[in-house]
């Protein structure tokens, strides 16, 4: 009997990695169960049911529409139907509601069964920060690992080739992962080092925020190259001081520079930043008449960020990431962005 295949979450990267999913299980029928059940949040969409348009057309028409979804997988609007009797449970929602959809998964998943966080962000606690894999495993009692990498969701549903790097801690299950999810165009390396994968996930989409803002106010690829060398810089000392185990050469791996790269070049966070240099629109206005429906991750993690960091009393060894934040709260006008990075410790 192979294995159960559940996906918790169906915005347009979970259903790109449905797309490739759907169709590894049914190549794949030695290690996984044919049908994939993919929770679904229920919404109303030009009058019928997302779940119901999805079953028929095999097709997410809100969240990535013109593509195809292989007919096996089944949109479920119920969370506890969508994860029941579950093997792999693949996590890829924003990081702001993994708390609730663990509570009300607890208990009712197999002790034996594994998870993989796709989810970029992190979790802040009075203790500092708490990655979402172990949020995940700390809830539901289970085994979770992480995958990240540079992988717009637009070009992998085309099928473009792309890197990813799946973290885990037990060999096996990421070597099970990567039979779950790699394919000729979809390629995937594994690390023993989750917490830097997942580090890397949360913390590139702040610095693509900065990436947009150079961007909106006219400055060119040698202004936007500092931004991402001074913001990879930036996400090493991050991990350094509050993930010690964090290792540095998983900073060149497709979770680390290759998503830097290239979310700052095209990601919805970099048209984020651009957005508020070019509008007087609160972040929360642009996500509504941006994204329809969806969220910008990079402002909540810069938030989460930021706090933490005044905490510590650590600000001023992090401008970018301070000013970042300040600006999408319009508490810093865009113009001294680039004084932040021209005064950056890093040059002292």
């Amino acid at each position: 009997m192979g294995k159960n295949v559940c996906i918790i979450g169906s915005g347009n990267w979970g259903s790109a990695i449905a797309k490739i999913v759907g169709k590894n299980v049914r190549e794949r029928s030695d290690l996984f169960n044919p049908l994939v059940r993919m929770y679904v949040y229920e919404e109303i969409v030009d009058g019928e049911k997302l779940t119901e348009v999805i079953n028929t057309r095999h097709e997410n028409v809100k969240y990535l529409p013109g593509v195809q979804l292989p007919d096996n997988v089944v949109a479920v609007p119920n969370l506890l139907e969508a994860s029941e009797n579950g093997d792999i449970y693949i996590f890829v929602l924003p990081h702001q509601f993994v708390a609730n959809i663990c509570s009300t998964m607890k208990g009712n998943i197999k002790k034996d069964s594994i998870a993989v966080s796709l989810i970029k962000g992190v979790s802040i606690t009075e203790n500092g920060i708490k990655l979402i894999s172990d949020v995940i495993s700390d809830e539901l009692g289970i085994h979770c690992s992480a995958m990240m990498g540079a992988n717009l969701a637009g070009e992998v549903a085309e099928e473009q080739f792309c890197e990813s790097t799946i973290g885990s801690t037990n060999e096996e299950n990421g070597k099970l992962l990567k039979r779950l999810f790699e394919t000729p165009y979809f390629h995937c390396m594994i690390v023993n080092d989750t917490c830097t994968v997942e580090i890397c996930g949360a913390l590139k989409n702040v610095v693509a925020i900065g990436a947009g803002i150079v961007d909106g106010m006219g400055y060119g690829d040698n202004t936007k190259a500092a931004v991402i060398r001074l913001g990879l810089m930036e996400m090493i000392k991050f991990a350094e001081f509050f993930s010690p185990d964090s290792k540095t050469s998983t900073f060149f791996e497709s979770c680390g520079i290759a998503d830097l790269v290239a979310t700052c070049h095209g990601g919805r966070n970099r048209l984020l930043g651009e957005s508020v240099v070019k509008s007087s629109k609160t972040v929360k206005e642009l996500e509504k008449e941006l994204l329809h429906g969806q969220s910008f991750q990079g402002p909540l993690v810069a938030r989460e960020i930021y706090h933490i960091l005044e905490t510590k009393h650590m600000l001023d060894q992090f401008p970018l990431f301070m000013s970042i934040h300040k600006i999408c709260e319009r508490l810093m006008d865009p113009s001294q962005f680039v004084c932040c990075l021209r005064n950056h410790p890093e040059h002292l």
